[in-house]
């Protein structure tokens, strides 16, 4: 099931707003380029920001996500209908061959349970085609980001066109070895309504993160730093062999 903050068509309405700067984005569009993709999946597309961007590139799209909520905001969007979007996730894709696969935003955190990572791996292993990679990146347990999530540090208030103020903020609800729980609260000053979000991330070492490649069969090509969180978040990219 997808978070609340996915799938509410209020909180989904706002995704992007919230989320803010998206440069982010740069790193997955400039392996995209480098590895001279035509076709790309991305993995865990919410609300299709990314999928948009390298359709408008002239990239073919496909974009899954199980927030049917998220996907209803993509296929809202101008040029939404340069990208196949599909309700689900990537245990059960349909036939395809794509050169790369994404998951951006820590997309891979969210997905928990072990036999669901597994299935995901497997997955996009069969979508791509032989020699086409697999790119995502995760969170480093060791800088603990888990500890900064609370009121304090994260409320703000937005003032959102059509929407009027809405106040942000995320606490941290429980800590249980690789599994970090919070607690996203959306309150909107034009009729008081609060809504809230329960979330839970998996935070992989690196190497569990490996081993879990290596036993679906691909290749690592890389790891590196995400070159806007220097030292707190890892980029895979990984291959399926020719």
């Amino acid at each position: 099931m997808a978070d609340n903050h996915f799938e509410h068509p209020r909180l989904a309405a706002i995704y992007d707003t919230l989320d803010g700067d998206r440069s982010d984005l740069e790193v997955y569009a400039d392996i995209a380029h480098q590895l001279g993709a035509r076709q790309v999946l991305d993995v865990g597309c919410g609300t299709g920001t990314f999928a948009l961007v390298l359709a408008e590139r002239g990239l073919g799209m496909i974009g899954v996500d199980p927030a049917a909520g998220s996907l209803d905001v993509a296929r809202a969007k101008p040029g939404a209908d340069r990208v196949r979007w599909i309700h689900g996730d990537a245990t059960s894709l349909p036939p395809m061959q794509v050169d790369l696969s994404t998951m951006t935003a820590n997309a891979a955190q969210a997905i928990i349970e072990p036999s669901d990572w597994d299935g995901t791996l497997r997955g996009v292993h069969a979508a791509l085609r032989p020699g086409g990679r697999l790119a995502f990146e995760t969170r480093d347990p060791a800088c603990r980001a888990w500890e900064s999530w609370n009121r304090a540090t994260s409320y703000r208030t937005t003032d959102i066109p059509g929407v009027g103020n809405v106040e942000t903020w995320v606490e941290l609800t429980d800590v249980d070895g690789p599994l970090v729980s919070f607690r996203s609260t959306f309150v909107f000053a034009t009729d008081g309504e609060v809504l809230t979000s329960d979330s839970t991330l998996r935070f992989r070492e690196r190497e569990e993160v490996e081993a879990a490649l290596f036993a679906r069969g691909y290749v690592i090509d890389d790891v590196r730093d995400a070159p806007d969180r220097l030292g707190r978040e890892l980029v895979f990219i990984a291959r399926r062999p020719a």
